[in-house]
């Protein structure tokens, strides 16, 4: 191996391992190490859990409203690529050995839309996201509130999720329909 690519390898693994020993500090639950690019935890640090997953550069895990632990949970196996953000006011539960492809954005919430006040004065309307097992979205996906992916489903890229997947399933589009099963 070139002396050079071992040096960025290494110093890519010290900085990981900074970054374990820093969210933890904050209070984010961690079983096992986590492999962690530059990612952003930027509040509400008790509300995440991660499970020996790897997030990629940029990874943004955001949760909003009053802090609850398991608002947002990553379980073990599961890799982020870069640039997703996942937004969670209640929860955001992604199953193990699942793949997100980079660019991605999930939801939990969003603003109400009752007439007669502005948007952004009104309360935050949310229900759970859930990724079973094995599920894989493409690169860009949308995945919005009350959504549920089932174990091993993909998503292709750029779909906007609007309602639940089957297990199995392969999905494209906007909003997001079945347009086949897996095996």
């Amino acid at each position: 191996m070139n002396p050079l690519h071992l040096l960025v390898r290494v110093g890519g693994g010290v900085a990981s391992r900074w970054r374990n020993l820093w969210f933890r500090a904050l209070g984010v639950r961690m079983t096992g190490y986590c492999w962690l690019r530059r990612i952003s935890i930027p509040r509400n640090w008790a509300d995440v859990t991660l499970e020996r997953c790897s997030l990629d550069d940029g990874v943004v895990l955001l949760c909003g409203g009053p802090p609850r632990p398991g608002k947002l949970t990553v379980r073990a196996g599961t890799y982020i690529n870069r640039g997703t953000m996942i937004d969670a006011h209640e929860r955001v539960e992604i199953g193990p050995d699942c793949m997100i492809g980079p660019h991605c954005y999930l939801t939990d919430a969003d603003h109400g839309r009752k007439p007669g006040r502005p948007v952004a004065q009104q309360t935050m309307e949310a229900r759970p996201v859930v990724l079973e097992a094995g599920v894989w979205l493409g690169a860009g996906v949308r995945v919005l509130k009350g959504v549920t992916i089932g174990q091993g489903a993909v998503v292709g890229a750029g779909a906007v999720v609007t309602r639940d997947i089957p297990a199995q399933a392969i999905a494209v589009g906007v909003p997001a329909r079945v347009v086949g099963h897996r095996g």
